[in-house]
């Protein structure tokens, strides 16, 4: 093999690597189920079963949700109440951006400049979630405010992040069975997990290392979907949790375990037995999903898209090395390659003729 083709073939073995290791744990995502770490049916009681009540409660009795300030609007206030009539013995603590940025402030200085700075609302609405969950523990159920449809009845908001239909949420049956467990997220589809329902005990090590990566996760992406998504949101979340999982720390079911179990989307939402009703509309989780489903359904096409562009990028390198290197010989030792002209021929005496005998 000739030299100037072997650099060649390393250099994009090089590039191949680096782009591959860039982007492996995403990669990695698309292929994880959860299962290992799912909360399995045959270990949640039955909503009224007696069994509950002899369960350890790991996860302190608190829901945390967020909003923009104290008044829930009236056409919502029925359905939250609703959900904590359920849970009575449970504190509830409603953060609004006010309270949130105080208690950034006072408890994680270092991180409110990151804070102040995020140029989505929606980020900060993210991220107050995971350092309320990593400091008091509890249970975090989203709410927002802008929504352009009336809520169905007996329903309690979840997300919605502007002028358009929302995804919400109502509490099913009772929380208690998920506060044996250290930690849970919620599994989503087509992978990875959401980070709309979500709970821990305090000091979690999973929590603590999501907070802790948050500032070097902030880079703007260029489009707002996708910073959002990889600096705070759900994609976020799930990279930290596939990282987690192999870093050794995702062990132990106890009161001092590291372990967080998945929730599984037939006990979350949609049957008898699940936590939560969950009515769909249009909100920024419903887009990320149409756009994941969307990659799913054409992964036939996307995939031949990417061999077409790959293979025109690896011929226009090639095409771009072989003149370079040409012109570099031309400038050293005043010949070229016989393929400079006429094809990628070689002169069976040796690599390259003189460019003298080349155009006599």
């Amino acid at each position: 093999m000739r030299r100037s083709v072997l650099i060649f073939l390393v250099i994009n073995l090089l590039v191949i690597a680096f782009l591959v290791r860039s982007v492996f744990t995403l990669i990695t995502l698309l292929t994880e189920t959860g299962d290992a770490d799912a909360i399995t049916r045959g270990e949640i009681p039955a909503p009224q079963s007696p069994s509950i009540d002899s369960r350890p409660q790991l996860i302190p009795k608190i829901i945390h949700q967020t909003y923009i300030n104290e008044t829930i609007p009236e056409r919502w206030r029925e359905p939250v109440q609703q959900c904590l009539e359920m849970h009575e013995d449970y504190e509830y603590q409603l953060w609004t951006d006010a309270s949130s940025r105080d208690f950034i402030a006072a408890e994680y200085p270092w991180f409110i400049e990151t804070y102040d700075n995020y140029p989505y609302p929606i980020q900060r609405a993210d991220t107050i979630r995971y350092f309320i969950l990593a400091h008091f523990g509890g249970t975090y159920i989203d709410l927002d405010n802008v929504c352009a449809a009336p809520l169905p009845p007996k329903t309690a908001l979840v997300f919605c992040s502007g002028p358009v239909l929302t995804t919400w949420k109502g509490c099913a049956r009772r929380l208690d069975p998920l506060n044996s467990y250290p930690a849970w997220l919620h599994r989503t589809l087509p992978t990875g997990i959401s980070n709309d329902a979500m709970a821990s005990i305090p000091h979690h090590p999973f929590f603590l290392y999501v907070i802790e990566s948050l500032s070097a996760y902030d880079r703007d992406w260029g489009l707002p979907y996708i910073t959002v998504m990889y600096t705070t949101g759900p994609l976020f979340l799930s990279v930290l949790w596939k990282n987690y999982m192999s870093s050794g720390k995702n062990i132990g079911d106890g009161k001092d375990g590291g372990r967080v179990r998945i929730l599984m989307n037939d006990d979350y939402h949609q049957k008898p037995w699940s936590f939560f009703n969950t009515f769909m509309g249009s909100s920024w989780h419903g887009d990320d999903a149409r756009f994941i489903f969307w990659m799913g359904e054409n992964w036939l096409l996307l995939t031949t898209v990417g061999v077409l562009v790959a293979g025109v990028v690896a011929l226009a390198s090639w095409w771009l090395w072989t003149r370079i290197v040409a012109m570099g010989h031309r400038k050293q030792y005043g010949m070229k390659p016989r393929w400079w002209k006429g094809g990628p021929r070689w002169n069976r005496k040796g690599d390259y003729e003189l460019e003298s005998n080349r155009y006599d």
